[in-house]
C-alpha cells in the first residue's frame, strides 16, 4: 500500500448528455483559462456502471454550492453508498489511512483497496501513510476507535485546509507527526483482528499538488453565474482546489487556444486522477457585500490580477463557453479563516471510497 502517488493529474472532466460522450481536460500549471458560464447549471444526475444517467428532473443547481447534484439524485446516490452506511455487506477489502494537511491536521478515514492512494489525491492530503487493510467494517471500526481514543477526527473543514497550506513545515516535520500518530494507532487495545495492520510508510503530494507555489492567504474565487467570466493562469492544484492568477485588464484577451471549449455540461470537476468531488465553499457572503467587483475591475488595473482559488467543484453543471473579456467576473471573495483541527462535524462525508 506504500509508494508515491503517481499517474495523478488534476482535470476537468467534460460530458456531452446528447451524444453520452466524456472526455478531460488536463490543467497543469502554467495552462491559461478563459471560460464563461452559459445557461442554467443543472443536476448531473447519478453515475452507474462507469456512465452518466441524466437527471430526469432537469433540476437546477445553486451556483454557490459545492453540490453537483439535486436533492433526489443525490438521495438516490446514497441508497447505496459506503459514505452513507447504506453498503455495509460490499465484498471489496478496504484501506484504513492517516491524511495530512497540516499541523495537527490529521485525520483518518477508509477508501477501497482497489483505488490506491486516489482517495488521498482527492481530499489534497499533503501527506499520507497507510494503518491496515481488511473487510469494510473492520475498517469501520479501526476508524472508530481512533476516534473515540485518540480524538482523530474523520473530516476537516475546507478552510482549515486551505489556511494550512500556505505555512507548511518542512517534510521532515510532517512525517514525524504522521509517525507519531501511527504509533499510537498501532498500540491502542480493541484492533480488529482481520484488520491486517500495515508498517509506517510516509507518502508526501509537495511536488504532485504543486505545494511551494501555493501562496498563504489566498483569496477565494465564489460560484459562477449565468455569462460569468473567469481568466487567468493555473498555478496550482490541490484536490477540487484550483490555484489561479487571475489576467490583468492590460494584457489582451485570451484567444481559443487558452479557452475552455463548449463541449457540453461539465462533469465531476477538479478531481485529482479520478472522476470525483469533495468538501465544500460557500459564497453568497461575498456576494452580498458587494466583493464580487474585485475580480473584474481589481484585477484589470494594470499588471497580472491577485492569486486565488477556485473551487472546481463549483463548475459541475454549467455549459462552458470561451469567455470574451479580458477579465475575470466572478466574485473574489475575502479569504475564509478557521480554527486550527476543525471539522466538518454536520456534513456528509466528502466523495467515494
Amino acid at each position: 500500500m506504500a509508494g508515491a502517488s503517481t499517474g495523478f493529474g488534476q482535470r476537468l472532466g467534460w460530458y456531452c448528455a446528447e451524444r453520452d460522450e466524456e472526455r478531460e481536460s488536463p490543467l497543469p500549471a502554467g495552462k491559461r483559462l478563459a471560460f464563461a458560464a452559459q445557461g442554467e447549471r443543472r443536476c448531473l444526475g447519478v453515475r452507474r456502471a462507469g456512465r452518466w444517467l441524466v437527471c430526469p428532473y432537469a433540476a437546477v443547481l445553486d451556483g454557490e454550492s459545492a453540490k453537483d447534484q439535486c436533492a433526489r439524485c443525490a438521495q438516490l446516490d446514497r441508497s447505496r453508498s459506503v459514505a452513507a452506511d447504506t453498503m455495509a455487506d460490499d465484498p471489496r477489502p478496504y484501506a484504513v489511512y492517516l491524511a495530512y494537511f497540516g499541523p495537527g491536521l490529521l485525520k483518518v478515514g477508509i477508501t477501497a483497496a482497489e483505488r490506491g492512494p486516489a482517495r488521498l489525491v482527492e481530499q489534497g492530503a499533503v501527506a499520507y501513510a497507510w494503518l491496515g487493510r481488511g473487510p469494510l467494517m473492520a475498517a469501520r471500526r479501526a476508524e472508530a476507535l481512533l476516534g473515540s481514543a485518540l480524538a482523530v477526527p474523520d473530516r476537516f473543514a475546507k478552510a482549515a485546509k486551505r489556511a494550512a497550506r500556505g505555512a507548511l513545515p518542512d517534510v521532515p516535520e510532517r512525517c514525524a507527526e504522521l509517525a507519531q500518530l501511527h504509533a499510537k494507532a498501532m498500540e491502542l487495545g480493541g484492533w480488529p483482528e482481520t484488520l491486517e495492520p500495515v508498517e509506517f510508510a510516509f507518502t508526501d503530494h509537495t511536488e504532485l499538488f504543486g505545494l511551494d507555489r501555493v501562496p498563504a492567504g489566498a483569496a477565494v474565487l465564489g460560484g459562477l453565474t449565468v455569462g460569468a467570466e473567469v481568466v487567468g493562469e493555473v498555478l496550482a492544484g490541490v484536490g477540487s482546489d484550483v490555484y489561479l492568477r487571475l489576467a490583468g485588464g492590460d494584457e489582451g484577451a485570451v484567444g481559443p487556444v487558452g479557452s475552455v471549449g463548449a463541449v457540453g455540461s461539465v462533469g465531476s470537476v477538479g478531481a485529482v486522477g479520478a472522476v470525483g468531488s469533495v468538501g465544500g465553499v460557500g459564497g453568497a457572503e461575498g456576494r452580498r457585500s458587494g466583493a464580487g467587483q474585485a475580480a473584474g475591475q481589481g484585477a484589470g488595473a494594470g499588471g497580472p490580477g491577485p492569486v486565488v482559488v477556485m473551487d472546481a467543484r463549483l463548475l459541475s453543471g454549467w455549459v462552458l463557453g470561451a469567455a470574451t473579456g479580458r477579465v475575470t467576473t466572478v466574485p473574489v471573495l475575502p479569504v475564509r479563516t478557521a480554527v486550527p483541527g476543525a471539522s466538518e462535524r454536520g456534513g456528509e462525508q466528502e466523495g467515494l471510497f
